[in-house]
């Protein structure tokens, strides 16, 4: 079973550029990482300041390592965390059925 991670950020007033920048290197660069299997980020284009974040992992120990890698500090805790009003994550096992 894979794991799983959705995530929603929401920016802060006026911080949209700085997310949606931070998002542009970090989506990319995330995709490259051993045990990911999708990375995909959207924007809400009713509500700009809403992006969602759906990655796909082999399992958890690899989403884990996600959180190691330097594109994710840098991108992810050096530019886009700091500029959110709220982060929440939902965790999820794919049904290999």
């Amino acid at each position: 079973m894979a794991f799983v991670c959705s995530a929603t950020w929401i920016a802060n007033p006026g911080q949209e550029d700085t997310v949606r920048t931070a998002l542009e290197q970090l989506s990319p660069a995330s995709r490259t990482e051993p045990g990911n299997i999708y990375y995909q980020a959207h924007q809400s284009p009713e509500e700009p300041s809403v992006f969602k974040i759906f990655e796909v992992y082999v399992d958890e120990d690899a989403f884990k390592a996600h959180g190691t890698y330097d594109h994710f500090k840098t991108w992810a805790l050096g530019q886009a965390i700091p500029a959110l009003a709220e982060r929440r994550r939902d965790f999820s096992e794919t049904l290999d059925f």
